[in-house]
């Protein structure tokens, strides 16, 4: 039978693939209240803004959401699902609900990724959205204490395997570790996502998707992206890219290193621009698709899409951008002992 992997390398092999857009901005759209927000739940905590609980109070909201960004020419719906973590859930009392959560968010995106694969036969997939959390493996938040750690890598794998476990028996076909600030968290990801394959005895694909916290293009721990896949290569993700942090115009020295060393497909979903100063983001639909055809004309990119302030307008323009170009084509790098600090090394033979 045919694994998922090979499906999503098949179909990307033939064409550029398209990615969602942002879920919060468009979740804003909606205005709803603290009610909205709470439901029925009756939990602790004052509930606005936390987006993920709506698959459990509103999930028309996703819902109506993740089928805008498929009618606009998405080929993969992430799951709203950033902060349906333990740690991030704590901020709202939520906690006991992770499971509950990522399982409707990964299940309503799944129904309606299934409901475009019965009108046009084209694959979709699910990717099993995990954020960072608010806690750093590799920083201390105390300046006085430079070795304090508010989270051990222990209890961010159990945090990190909750989730992944939710999404994928939720139906989500990936696990999706994005907005990645530091490289040790992802790799914490990378472990809970093993732990999960041996439990279920398959393969979960993992996509890994860096953001850059400076323009020298460098994440929050002080890796290089040559740095960040060296670090993590090893986990043979399905995909590895960059997402959120900047626009398409800043990340463009970015993607092209990482397009010239990685050994498996490029995802790339920019912001729409940098915020204005009342940070909401002014780069029109045909502005971002035009910046990231830069990319796909010069074949450095097999999936694209777009994060903060994208909207299903966005996603429309970038994919009828790239509809005719030819997706990039896998290096094959030679094989030699790659290393990395913050900065990489490659072992002379």
């Amino acid at each position: 039978m045919t694994s998922v992997r090979e499906v999503f390398l098949q179909e990307s092999s033939k064409r550029i693939l398209i990615v969602d857009g942002a879920f919060g901005t468009e979740i804003q759209n909606w205005k709803l209240s603290e009610e909205d927000y709470a439901g029925s739940l009756g939990l602790a905590k004052d509930q606005k803004g936390n987006n993920d609980i709506l698959a459990l109070t509103k999930p028309e909201v996703p819902e109506s959401i993740h089928r805008a960004y498929f009618a606009a020419g998405a080929d993969i719906a992430e799951t709203n699902t950033f902060s349906a973590n333990r740690i991030s859930q704590a901020d709202y009392a939520a906690e006991h609900l992770v499971r509950e959560i990522n399982i409707e968010s990964a299940g309503l995106a799944r129904r309606i990724a299934d409901e475009f694969v019965a009108k046009d036969g084209r694959p979709r997939f699910v990717a099993g959205a995990i954020g960072p959390t608010n806690k750093t493996l590799s920083l201390s938040p105390d300046v006085s204490d430079p070795g304090f750690r508010e989270v051990d890598w222990d209890e961010l794998v159990d945090v990190y395997r909750e989730q992944a476990e939710a999404l994928v028996e939720g139906g989500a076909d990936f696990i999706l570790i994005e907005t990645i600030f530091d490289t040790l968290n992802a790799k914490a990801g990378v472990m809970a996502v093993r732990q999960v394959e041996r439990d279920l005895g398959r393969e979960v694909p993992i996509m890994l998707s860096m953001t850059l916290t400076d323009l020298s293009g460098r994440n929050l721990s002080g890796h290089t992206v040559e740095a960040f896949w060296h670090a993590v290569r090893h986990a043979r993700p399905l995909t590895v890219g960059l997402n959120c942090s900047f626009g398409a115009t800043q990340l463009r020295p970015h993607v092209r290193t990482l397009s010239a060393i990685a050994d498996c497909p490029i995802m790339v979903y920019p912001n729409a621009g940098l915020p204005n100063e009342l940070g909401e983001y002014d780069e029109m639909p045909l502005e971002t698709a035009a910046f990231v055809h830069e990319w796909a004309d010069q074949g450095q990119v097999n999936v694209l899409g777009g994060c903060c302030g994208s909207t299903p307008a966005h996603i429309a323009a970038i994919a009828d951008a790239v509809a005719e170009l030819p997706p990039r084509q896998i290096p094959s790098p030679p094989i030699v002992t790659r290393l990395a600090g913050l900065e990489p090394f490659e072992m002379a033979v």
